[in-house]
């Protein structure tokens, strides 16, 4: 584990259970089940060896599901195929393998394999034959069925930029709503769980707490230079500001001299990724923004709320931004 990016956010799932779905290959002693109780650790995770053949592994994963109620369910790669089936709970699919049967063929997982983890049964190798990858093309078939509106907004998608296995976010895009992509390759990593994961789960906690959070908006002007990189600590300020904040980027309506939506989209993506997911917000008329806090470049006494100069005397830098909020404590 890069126990450099290993946190704690006892704050976060308290006294809930988050059930993970393990990938191919791996089992409920994998690195991430561990990962996932040290980030969260006023929570209960749940994890079982999930069988070899899919029919067996969707029986096994449903009746646990059933038994276990839990809050959310996390799963990766094939765990995340799985857990899309899983309806009725909350769920975050990272890297979902939904061509599982491709996915083996194209990447050298038949033959003899050697499970990456321990498992309870004590069994260390097994065979991926041609009959076992048309079963996982079997069991893909049943994705994607039968998704209710209020379904289809329960279930996140995390894909990363650069994963070199599974590439189906365009397929979860064609049901579902929140497809994010993150800066990271296949394996969910400590680092891509804290920067990319943990909001996710935070916006999940939210809405089952019905709890709402003050609110920022940031000037987008604020964010990039005139070259258009990242401003020095912003993306320290943003990971800093999310934690007790909802916040949102607010950018002029595109005209002539503005960048267009797909500009600023894009380059929000690319800067700040998952945590921005669904929270830019074009207007120019500030006065229409319902919200506590405007960081923006001038005083605008148009925002309803209290408006932090950025660049000022009193807030040079975004480390004195990050010092006053600290100091308001999530006020």
């Amino acid at each position: 584990m890069e126990n450099q990016y290993v946190r704690q956010y006892p704050d976060l799932m308290q006294g809930k259970k988050i059930m993970y779905v393990h990938g191919f290959g791996s089992s409920a002693q994998s690195g991430t089940v561990t990962m996932l109780r040290t980030l969260f650790p006023e929570a209960t995770v749940v994890a079982e060896d999930i069988p070899l053949h899919p029919a067996e592994a969707m029986d096994m994963l449903r009746a646990m599901q059933q038994r276990e109620q839990p809050d959310l369910i996390i799963g990766t790669s094939m765990g995340g195929m799985y857990a899309e089936q899983l309806k009725g709970t909350p769920r975050i699919l990272v890297n979902p393998a939904f061509e599982m049967g491709r996915t083996m063929g194209e990447h050298g997982m038949t033959g003899k394999q050697t499970f990456q983890n321990p498992r309870k049964d004590g069994v260390q190798d097994f065979i991926v034959t041609k009959s076992l990858v048309k079963e996982y093309e079997e069991a893909t078939t049943h994705c994607f069925h039968d998704i209710s509106d209020s379904e289809r907004d329960m279930v996140y998608g995390l894909f990363g930029d650069k994963d070199p296995l599974v590439h189906t976010f365009g397929l979860f895009c064609e049901h579902y709503t929140h497809a994010m992509h993150f800066h990271g390759e296949h394996r969910l990593t400590d680092k891509v769980a804290v920067n990319y994961l943990v909001p996710v789960i935070r916006w999940i906690d939210d809405i089952q707490e019905q709890r709402e959070r003050p609110v920022i908006y940031i000037s987008f002007d604020t964010l990039h230079d005139s070259y258009g990189n990242a401003t020095a600590s912003m993306h320290k300020a943003f990971t800093a500001l999310i934690e007790h904040y909802d916040v949102y980027v607010v950018a002029p309506s595109p005209t002539n001299s503005h960048e267009s939506y797909a500009e600023v989209l894009t380059w929000v993506e690319q800067y700040l990724s998952t945590p921005a997911h669904d929270r830019v917000v074009f207007a120019n008329q500030r006065q229409l923004l319902i919200g506590d806090y405007l960081i923006a470049t001038a005083d605008d006494n148009r925002f309803i709320g209290t408006t932090i100069v950025w660049g000022s005397d009193e807030f040079k830098t975004w480390e004195e931004i990050i010092t006053y909020f600290d100091r308001l404590g999530g006020q």
